[in-house]
């Protein structure tokens, strides 16, 4: 069992980040469209959106560490038999991956704070309201952060269906290298 990634596989490291901040954000994104539709008189209403600010900073916290380990390891070199869009499709994606968090991260964090008020992270720390722009903040901020989450849904199928394909009809070793086993 190998911890760092190779030349041709992913370590044990990068699988297990991969799939918590895949946990992560597919749970954060269905708490964001359940959330939407709660009233006032419903005992969630201000509960899911405090834990689903304090998993966001913990979706910040995870990104942040995926991303150096991602610049400290790189990534194993895309397949012989990948046609060169797929590898500029595929780069493009993993990028959008890692970019839209982020803004999604710096959007919710700008509607939490457009009052002044800090952002309460489990009860155990509170990020401080650092930035005011404006009285239509919490608005435009919300705007972004809905459309961001829409589009990163969009690409979250991309890329899976992007692993189905090369599993299921290149039958290629992209998802078995993912998984830790030899190419």
């Amino acid at each position: 069992m190998n911890w760092k990634d190779t030349a041709t596989t992913y370590g044990i490291v990068s699988r297990v980040l991969h799939a918590g901040a895949g946990i992560l954000v597919i749970g954060m994104l269905a708490s964001g469209i359940w959330m939407v539709d709660l009233d006032y008189y419903s005992p969630w209403y201000h509960r899911a959106p405090a834990l689903h600010k304090s998993f966001g900073i913990l979706v910040g916290l995870l990104f942040l560490v995926r991303l150096a380990w991602r610049i400290r390891q790189g990534f194993p070199a895309p397949l012989a038999g990948w046609k060169r869009w797929e590898q500029r499709l595929s780069h493009a994606v993993h990028l959008a991956l890692y970019l839209i968090p982020l803004l999604m991260i710096i959007s919710g964090y700008l509607i939490s704070t457009a009052e002044g008020h800090p952002v309460d992270v489990f009860g155990v720390l509170e990020l401080p309201s650092l930035l005011s722009l404006g009285q239509t903040q919490a608005d435009r901020a919300g705007d972004v952060h809905r459309w961001l989450g829409w589009l990163l849904i969009g690409l979250l199928i991309l890329h899976v269906a992007g692993a189905l394909k090369h599993t299921l009809v290149d039958r290629d070793a992209t998802l078995r290298r993912m998984f830790g086993r030899p190419v």
